[in-house]
């Protein structure tokens, strides 16, 4: 018997030694086999999250499509600091991003970013919504009943404009959603008779037509978002995208922690325009160009076309070519111009996606941009000149109607007997050559406005671009009469003896445009 025991004894570490080399020859496909999965496709996102969060699916699948077009933008934020496919905001009167992490125990990091975690988020803080309204579990088995849910989730606190974003989101629903999100996977709604039960906002007063473009619609933004009347003539109007959506963008305007705002506010899917500022009073949209300029808008994102369609593109130049036609404004793109041509703007909208040639087709005007006209000294042009000054004058020329021909920068006979011509037409001598004299009087022609200190606008800049040329030194083209400009001003009205007043009046223009 004991002869027998050994190698019973021995039998376990035996069995120990071959169990684990064939443990540890298995590792890898255990540890393949226990892998985290791959993160859901958008649309399983929704799918997962309505069945967690007990909301309908379609009616979050409109929330996210209605603030974002299903694309989280790599996490960065809207202008309203929304942020991902359901559009969680961070900003001093809304924080449903930070909501949405005390409600799904996600960083608010992740939920910025990660957009399986956004929808997730996004549909907490609908449910939330939902039982702050008292919708019972079968109330929100039924879209219609779903509401006052989502007209609170846009976070409007003035009951029109949440009424108008909920209204926004149940014609989704009615019309339906085919879109592909930004990874790809086909996002549907079918179209669907909803006849909403809007509750507490049932007698929200609908939105009324607005006070100066009767055909769109009247959202006051908040008295701490823009100035009451002008110190400029309206001489241009200015080009915007939203960087975000229509009602979210809405909602910020009329936020007064914002300190921003626009006169109007176009909606991609249709066209719908929402007036904000009146025209009478100064918007704060695009710093500089505020007190001379009407500040349009467009729903969307800079980098991605598919915002920019054919219904916003007519709605906007009709609003556009009203505004121009009721001012005066030339339709021209030195007068239609983008937020990023404006002087001392830091911002690239509307972007390489828009279509000016388009655009300002549908305007009824010009889409030739002028040129680099700014420069910190004009160097005499004669011919064979070659360079950026030539087109300068090339295009000043022409907008005077002396036919120098295309703006290509090459001093030819062409643009020397345009210059020719144009000086003669202002009693310089006619010798053909852009010196000082024919660059003051090609850079101050135009309209002669009085202007002074706190002056601001295109007129301005001429006068500070024709300034550079007549005395031989920078003065800085930034369309903002200050004390810079009015010391040139007395230098040029010393220099000429006119009236040193600081002031531009005719005499002072007349001199300027004469050539003196």
């Amino acid at each position: 018997m004991r002869h027998h025991a050994a190698p019973t004894r021995h039998i376990p570490a035996v069995l120990t030694a071959v169990l684990g080399l064939t443990l540890t020859a298995l590792a890898p496909a255990a540890q393949a086999r226990t892998a985290p999965p791959a993160p859901p496709t958008v649309a399983a996102a929704f799918t997962e999250a309505a069945e967690e969060f007990d909301v309908p699916r379609d009616v979050l699948v409109a929330v996210g499509y209605g603030e974002s077009r299903l694309d989280g933008h790599e996490g960065r934020p809207s202008q309203a600091r929304g942020y991902g496919v359901m559009h969680l905001v961070d900003n001093p009167r809304q924080q449903t991003l930070r909501e949405a992490s005390r409600l799904t125990g996600v960083p608010v990091g992740t939920l910025r970013r990660d957009t399986a975690a956004n929808i997730r988020g996004g549909a907490a803080v609908l449910r939330a919504r939902a039982d702050a309204a008292g919708l019972t579990g079968a109330e929100r088995d039924r879209p219609a009943a779903w509401y006052e849910a989502v007209a609170r989730y846009g976070g409007s606190s003035d009951d029109r404009a949440a009424r108008f974003y909920a209204d926004g989101v149940y014609d989704l629903l009615v019309q339906g959603v085919h879109a592909r999100a930004e990874d790809g996977s086909a996002v549907t709604v079918r179209p669907t008779a909803v006849e909403p039960d809007r509750g507490a906002y049932a007698d929200a007063a609908p939105l009324v037509a607005a006070p100066d473009y009767p055909s769109a619609l009247w959202v006051p933004a908040s008295t701490s978002n823009y100035k009451v009347g002008r110190t400029s003539a309206i001489t241009a109007v200015v080009v915007h995208v939203t960087q975000g959506s229509y009602a979210g963008t809405i909602s910020w305007i009329q936020n007064p922690a914002s300190q921003v705002s626009a006169h109007y506010v176009v909606r991609s899917s249709d066209g719908q325009v929402t007036q904000m500022v009146r025209e009478k009073d100064t918007a704060w949209h695009a710093r500089s160009g505020n007190p001379y300029s009407v500040g349009i808008e467009h729903e969307g994102w800079v980098d991605q076309p598919s915002w920019f369609t054919d219904a916003m593109y007519r709605s906007s130049a009709a609003l556009t070519r009203s505004i121009a036609d009721r001012y005066g404004v030339p339709k021209d793109r030195a007068h239609i111009v983008g937020h990023v041509e404006v002087p001392g703007n830091d911002h690239t909208d509307p972007g390489p996606h828009w279509d000016w040639n388009r655009y300002m087709q549908l305007v009824g005007g010009s889409s030739t941009a002028p040129p680099q006209l700014t420069f910190s000294s004009y160097a005499t042009l004669r011919a064979g000149s070659t360079g950026a000054q030539v087109s300068a004058a090339q295009w000043l020329l022409n907008a005077q109607g002396f036919n120098a021909g295309a703006v290509d920068g090459d001093f030819g006979t062409g643009t020397a007997a345009a210059v020719r011509a144009f000086q003669t037409a202002k009693g310089l001598a006619a010798d053909g050559t852009v010196g000082p004299k024919t660059w003051t009087a090609l850079l101050s022609a135009g309209a002669r406005p009085v202007l002074k200190q706190g002056s601001t606008g295109e007129a301005v800049q001429r006068l500070q671009r024709a300034l550079t040329a007549a005395l031989a030194r920078t003065v800085s083209a930034d369309g903002i009469f200050g004390s810079g400009t009015a010391q040139a001003v007395r230098d040029y009205q010393s220099a000429r003896g006119l009236t040193v007043d600081a002031e531009v009046g005719p005499a002072t223009w007349g001199a300027l445009q004469a050539g003196r």
